[in-house]
């Protein structure tokens, strides 16, 4: 097993959220209504990126053995100021310390039923940029992010698509949980995201806050084929 290359420092819990774009519940369509879900999600639906994934600009991410392809998640992360319980959406940016850029990668998978440990939870697969203060980012809906595989634009994620806007989702999740300084909340990623492959280059790009960079290692990948 090889150890992830350009770690992240030390950060809270990193928390991310499905189905909360309002592209990803449409083309879900009316799978949502059957089994095993029957019902569109009435909650956040989370789950967790261990420290173990974490990775910084410049890394090179290593696939899981049998790995072809990576969903990338690109994505906006919600850096926590204080600890956070039972928020108003109105209070809500008093508990922000600041936002990231972040690429959530993951395997494909169809399925949000049963938690997807190896598909998220691989080493070094949630890149996350530098912090920008919250000061900075006068209206978080207005947020956009883009990324390109290769150089080639390959999507734009806008956060004035989510189902529930940076105040809503803080005031859903602190409902039943408590957020601490220091964690990190993802505010969704898209169902079905776009691909990439050992040797693709990746950007993932905010006007606002910044560019994370990375490839997906070709050597490594070959070595254990």
């Amino acid at each position: 097993m090889h150890a992830p290359t350009n770690p992240a420092p030390q950060a809270g819990t990193v928390y991310g959220v499905v189905l909360n774009d309002r592209g990803s519940v449409e083309r879900m369509g009316a799978a949502l209504l059957e089994a095993p879900y029957k019902a569109q999600p009435k909650a956040p639906i989370l789950y967790i990126k261990p420290a173990n994934t974490f990775a910084t600009d410049g890394a090179q991410v290593i696939l899981p053995g049998g790995a072809e392809k990576v969903e990338i998640g690109a994505t906006v992360g919600v850096v926590m100021g204080r600890p956070a319980s039972r928020v108003a959406s109105k209070d809500a940016s008093a508990f922000i310390a600041g936002y990231i850029v972040a690429a959530d990668l993951s395997l494909p998978h169809t399925s949000y039923y049963r938690p997807a440990i190896r598909e998220k939870c691989f080493d070094g697969s949630c890149i996350l940029g530098a912090p920008v203060a919250a000061s900075r980012v006068s209206d978080p809906a207005g947020l956009s992010i883009r990324t390109t595989i290769n150089g080639i634009d390959a999507d734009q994620f806008d956060l004035a698509s989510l189902v529930r806007g940076v105040p809503e989702l803080l005031r859903d999740v602190s409902e039943f949980m408590t957020l601490s300084a220091g964690d990190i909340l993802l505010v969704g990623v898209k169902w079905q995201a776009p691909t990439a492959a050992p040797g693709d280059h990746v950007s993932v790009i905010s006007d606002v806050l910044g560019t994370i960079q990375f490839s997906i290692d070709q050597t490594r990948h070959q070595e254990a084929a």
